[in-house]
């Protein structure tokens, strides 16, 4: 059941229980950019606090202002649009490090909503202050071009997905996306990875019935490349996964953190 979005806390002071930007711990990270002193100063600046919440809150709104970016400091969320009868369609996930909000104006409403998986933080940024960031740091506006054509291509992906993988693809794809955004940012634990989603929300992702993603989830594991138990994924061989979903690597590189 999804909460109320009421729910959610707002920390606005600078500190007193804030994570401070030179000490976030994700920055420590291989898979994200170093960044300069300078510039994580006005990281600090640029933000306006934080933001906690529970599981099944919704942080933004469909087709509702919202003044704010943020950036997921621990926790998944998703971001999802719905079409009259409940119909819901999952765009994406977001984990830790992801950006979220770029995809509306300054002075727009925000076409999808998103939601929150688990527990929550998320680091919470005035979106009017982007000007400045564009203004005076143009190694910061580059990242968050960066990251706007990084989604860019995720779309593209899901595209390819939605129109020529098989429902067996879909899946094996989804689940190893997952297991291998969750290994750069520390989530995976003897290769295994806490997955809190439900079919349901594989099901939304992949324009697939429900029924249809019991029975192809049921096919992939009997194959043996994977378990799911106590909503654990446990990936038993990930070659095999890859070959499935039909996986085409890219170039591992570093990412920007906001």
């Amino acid at each position: 059941m999804t909460h109320a979005i009421e729910a959610v806390t707002t920390d606005r002071a600078p500190a007193g229980g804030t994570t401070s930007c030179h000490h976030c711990p994700l920055r420590a990270m291989p898979v994200f950019k170093h960044r300069c002193d300078e510039e994580i100063d006005f990281i600090q600046r640029f933000k306006a606090g934080e933001r906690k919440a529970g599981a099944g809150v919704r942080i933004l709104e469909e087709n509702q202002r919202d003044t704010h970016l943020f950036t997921v400091l621990t926790g998944w969320v998703f971001r999802y649009r719905t079409l009259e009868g409940d119909r819901r369609q999952i765009i994406n996930f977001g984990l830790p490090g992801d950006f979220l909000g770029l995809q509306a104006t300054l002075d727009d409403t925000m076409s999808h909503g998103i939601e929150t998986l688990t527990d929550v933080t998320l680091c919470q940024f005035e979106r009017d202050q982007l000007w400045q960031l564009y203004g005076e740091h143009p190694r910061l506006a580059y990242d968050v071009t960066w990251l706007a054509a990084q989604e860019e291509r995720t779309f593209e992906e899901q595209l390819l997905t939605l129109g020529q993988r098989s429902a067996f693809e879909r899946i094996a794809y989804l689940l190893w996306h997952l297991y291998d955004r969750g290994r750069h940012v520390g989530l995976v634990h003897d290769n295994a990875i806490e997955l809190p989603i439900r079919q349901q929300h594989i099901a939304d992702t992949l324009g697939l019935s429900l029924v249809h993603t019991n029975k192809t989830l049921q096919k992939i594991r009997e194959d043996g490349a994977i378990e799911i138990r106590e909503r654990c994924l446990h990936v038993i061989d990930e070659e095999r996964l890859i070959r499935h979903g039909r996986v085409e690597r890219a170039l591992w590189q570093r990412r920007p953190l906001l």
